[in-house]
């Protein structure tokens, strides 16, 4: 991807309007907008990099805050007049030190939150540690962990204990992404797999 394959002629002032996502939550963090020194800067570093309309100067965000914004994937949109950059945040996207600058729910995505924070306990296993437990005690004892919290939330649901249920499909949810860590995959392949049925199952239809 090149700064010149994109429509500018579209883009005010002849700048490139980049949405930052977060690529683990999939929670838009925050607007910026391109040059094309900005855009060459941000893909040679890895590190998001804006062209700052009221200061006109380059500007990597982080750069005061420590608070970067790692590359992970780049897309152009269907007119080539807009970016959308999935980046890791390294802290708060925005300067009031919320995760962004749009005041969406602070939980929106937690779920994959949680699977990064699993992902990283099975990294470091720092001593104490639940997750770090669960997984020396290795795949048969998760398993059994997830299959008991099954069956509770199976009971809650059958006695029509709404609160209960959302309690105990917590802890499912939960052991089911330590065990997902553990065989080395992650929601991202669920959702390949899911998406497959779903296409697969449209064609037949």
């Amino acid at each position: 991807m090149k700064f010149e394959d994109f429509n500018l002629s579209k883009c005010a002032d002849g700048l490139l309007p980049a949405i930052v996502q977060d690529a683990t939550t999939l929670k838009v963090l925050m607007l910026g907008y391109m040059n094309a020194e900005a855009f060459e800067r941000s893909v040679e570093t890895g590190c998001v990099t804006f062209w700052s309309r009221t200061r006109k100067t380059l500007w990597t965000k982080g750069e005061t805050s420590g608070n970067y914004l790692h590359i992970k994937e780049m897309y152009a949109d269907c007119d080539a007049d807009t970016l959308l950059i999935k980046a890791e945040p390294s802290g708060p996207t925005c300067h009031r030190g919320t995760t962004a600058c749009f005041d969406t729910p602070e939980d929106e995505g937690f779920v994959r939150k949680l699977g990064e924070i699993i992902r990283k306990r099975h990294e470091q296993m720092p001593e104490g540690s639940y997750t770090t437990r669960l997984f020396l005690k290795g795949a048969p004892e998760i398993a059994k962990k997830v299959g008991e919290e099954c069956t509770e939330c199976v009971i809650e649901a059958i006695g029509g204990n709404r609160d209960r249920f959302i309690y105990e499909a917590s802890d499912v949810f939960y052991h089911l992404l330590v065990l997902m860590e553990q065989q080395g995959c992650c929601i991202a392949d669920i959702e390949r797999e899911l998406s497959l049925r779903h296409f697969q199952d449209t064609s037949k239809a």
